[in-house]
């Protein structure tokens, strides 16, 4: 399949007004062989970044598609509508804060090309981000490992330059959990990266949340692994032993010393089995929920409207 450009730059948007129009002016000024589009994605932002991004379509010199999601779905779902309507060999993704610096661009995807590979992840020298950020980000790191067998060391980043064939096999997933790194490894382990400048975001502060952040991680935990479930089958093994051994003790004690006192030790026990028995339930209701929502086609994104220039190619074939 013959692509228009040779990339294209997926950028969601949420809360962005005052950044998204430097960033598109500074990605218009590249020179990418081969020509490269912008795609923008409102994410169901609250201010005025759907006016901002709908004039930046329509006065940007470079090709900008503008994707208007119904409601706020998150980071990824957005990533994923914005990648349905990529058109370039090569996709860059990245935020909407200026902390991707758009002069890296270009590094990057060069370096993809002549590595020859399919996916290139950035990695900092320095995060600019708040202390628990960083450390939600290390954890995350973590828990990739764990769970998506990752290469050693790569540090998965949200800057990020795919291949249009792991875009194409990526856009197969139609769930409504989408968590876009663990879907490019289950793709490629051709993986590479390049370290790039980090910096202090321009406006505002990070739309991330905890509460968005532990969403995130549960999509990684929930829909790429069933390691949750297998913690839940070790943890009733381990407490099946300790309560043989805690019997054990009782028989003993009470044949050989003094019958136990055991209103203390009964309600200790039932606290903690109950304890352990709804936290697992709880694992295994999250997997069933989410079997739920999925059977019912719970959307990953809904777009209420967008706009799209047609290409150099898609505009001679149409003359």
């Amino acid at each position: 399949m013959t692509r228009p450009y040779a990339l294209s730059l997926v950028i969601p948007v949420y809360n962005g007004a005052r950044t998204v129009g430097a960033l598109v002016d500074a990605l218009a000024g590249l020179s990418i062989p081969g020509g490269h589009e912008v795609v923008l994605v409102n994410d169901g932002s609250p201010d005025d970044s759907e006016a901002v991004c709908r004039a930046l379509a329509k006065r940007t010199d470079v090709p900008v598609t503008f994707v208007n999601l119904s409601r706020n779905f998150g980071e990824h779902n957005a990533v994923m509508a914005g990648l349905s309507f990529a058109r370039g060999d090569y996709v860059i993704t990245m935020d909407d804060d200026l902390q991707n610096p758009p002069e890296e661009v270009a590094r990057l995807v060069a370096y993809a090309k002549s590595e020859q590979l399919d996916v290139v992840y950035t990695r900092y020298r320095t995060k600019q981000h708040a202390l628990w950020r960083n450390l939600g980000s290390r954890f995350a790191n973590w828990a990739a490992n764990l769970v998506l067998e990752k290469p050693k060391g790569l540090y998965l980043s949200s800057f990020r330059c795919i291949s249009a064939f792991v875009v194409e096999n990526v856009l197969r997933y139609q769930g409504p959990y989408p968590y876009i790194d663990g879907l490019i490894l289950q793709v490629t382990d051709n993986v590479g990266s390049l370290e790039v400048m980090h910096l202090p975001r321009a406006e505002g502060r990070s739309n991330y949340t905890l509460r968005r952040l532990v969403r995130l991680w549960l999509n990684m935990f929930i829909n790429f692994s069933i390691i949750p479930l297998r913690f839940s089958a070790l943890m009733g093994f381990l407490t099946s032993i300790l309560g043989v051994i805690w019997a054990v003790i009782v028989i003993v004690e009470a044949l050989t010393v003094r019958p136990p006192e055991g209103w203390a030790s009964l309600m200790v026990a039932v606290l903690l089995l109950s304890g352990l028995q709804l936290m697992l339930l709880g694992v295994v209701g999250e997997y069933l929920g989410r079997v739920f929502l999925s059977a019912n086609r719970k959307p990953q994104f809904i777009v209420r409207d967008a706009s799209r220039p047609p290409a150099a190619s898609e505009k001679e074939s149409g003359q």
